[in-house]
């Protein structure tokens, strides 16, 4: 890079860590051979993806034949969802929430226009769901719950384990899009209700285009791609095998550092954002400020418009996001911060930052001396227009 880049913005997608690059090349270089073929070349390279799978089964408490290899975290979330639907006839019902990230917002649309019944649980302005109105939406017809771990603008954390208790009793599925929360908190799957799990490669440091659905071994599933037999027949297509390689060695450093992220880089997500409160006036933070991920923190700057801070703020090098980067380029306030029944002046001025364990206090310190003025600077344009 011609310059210096402070990257907050890790829950769009995070540095691919170079000893994940170190332990793919091989497979992009020396083994190169179909995992699906017979002879011995293809072996090793067979034997990869299978200890790939019980790496990321490790890292997420479940067996590895429960580990299903897909493309990332929008094809498992919606291979969940089309793999309930074919399940009954009579269960053609969907309960999600109005807050989940795009690929099950707008499936959940696609499928209201194609005459199945969505229901879309509302959210309190910490950005959680009532239990109760949850319980209540479930009903015979009921094909499955799809509620997000940990929200990717605020990073506001469901219950998901008591979720999935209140589903099981109601006697339908349950799926979570885990995207944002594997590697940052325990997921422990294998001791939990959930059926289906989603997850993406390139938010643990991964490459871009592998991801994972973790279906549970007593759930019946129906392929959402039909082909070949790879994926013990759940997921038809040639292994990705480097970024299969690269996602197992994620996963095991995911968990390594997972401690990391627990104090270290929370340790830097909350001292940015006492220092912002301190410096900045009218400022607030959005969503839950306990129940949430450690690296996550959204921001509301009142009286600016948020595209017009990230402008300034990329002209400095400082990348962080007004929302998710699936809805960037969008007009629309963000759908999260609606949701939670903020106004549309405060969802259009709000920032989300997010921080990994390559982010370092020097370049926190940094971004804290460019953020204040930025945001000085655009009041006092807006107060002048």
């Amino acid at each position: 890079m011609s310059r210096e880049i402070i990257y907050l913005d890790n829950n769009a997608t995070t540095r691919v860590d170079p000893a994940v690059v170190e332990e793919m090349l091989p497979f992009l270089t020396e083994f190169y051979g179909n995992a699906s073929s017979g002879y011995s070349f293809s072996h090793k390279v067979a034997n990869a993806v299978e200890h790939a799978r019980e790496r990321v089964a490790h890292l997420l408490g479940c067996e590895p034949r429960e580990i299903i290899f897909t493309s990332c975290g929008t094809e498992s979330n919606n291979a969940a969802i089309q793999s309930a639907l074919q399940r009954d006839p009579d269960r053609q019902h969907v309960v999600t929430t109005a807050v989940e990230h795009s690929s099950i917002m707008k499936h959940g649309e696609f499928l209201a226009k194609r005459g199945h019944e969505v229901t879309w649980l509302g959210v309190d302005r910490d950005g959680q769901i009532d239990l109760d109105e949850l319980e209540r939406s479930i009903r015979p017809e009921t094909a499955i719950v799809s509620i997000m771990w940990a929200n990717n603008e605020t990073g506001v954390l469901s219950p998901i384990h008591e979720i999935a208790e209140i589903v099981r009793r109601k006697g339908t599925l349950f799926h979570t899009d885990a995207v944002q929360a594997v590697g940052k908190i325990p997921i422990a799957a294998g001791e939990s209700k959930i059926n289906f799990l989603s997850l993406s490669g390139h938010k643990l440091h991964c490459p871009k285009g592998v991801g994972v659905l973790y279906i549970n071994g007593r759930t019946r599933f129906t392929p959402y791609l039909i082909g070949g037999g790879q994926e013990h027949g759940k997921r038809a297509g040639t292994e990705n095998v480097a970024s299969i390689v690269a996602l197992g060695k994620g996963a095991e450093l995911a968990g390594k550092f997972m401690e990391r992220e627990a104090t270290e880089v929370r340790g830097m997500r909350d001292d940015f954002e006492q220092a912002i409160l301190e410096s900045i006036p009218d400022t607030q933070i959005n969503g839950d400020r306990e129940r949430r991920l450690p690296n996550t923190s959204n921001i509301a700057f009142e009286g600016i418009e948020s595209e017009a801070v990230l402008m300034l703020l990329d002209k400095q090098g400082i990348c962080c996001s007004a929302g998710s980067a699936c809805t960037t380029g969008s007009l629309h306030p963000s759908h999260v911060l609606k949701a939670m029944g903020f106004e549309t002046e405060r969802a259009r001025s709000s920032l989300r930052f997010s921080f990994s364990r390559f982010n370092t206090r020097a370049e926190v310190a940094k971004a804290l001396e460019i953020l204040p003025p930025v945001i000085s600077k655009l009041r006092k344009m807006t107060l002048a227009a």
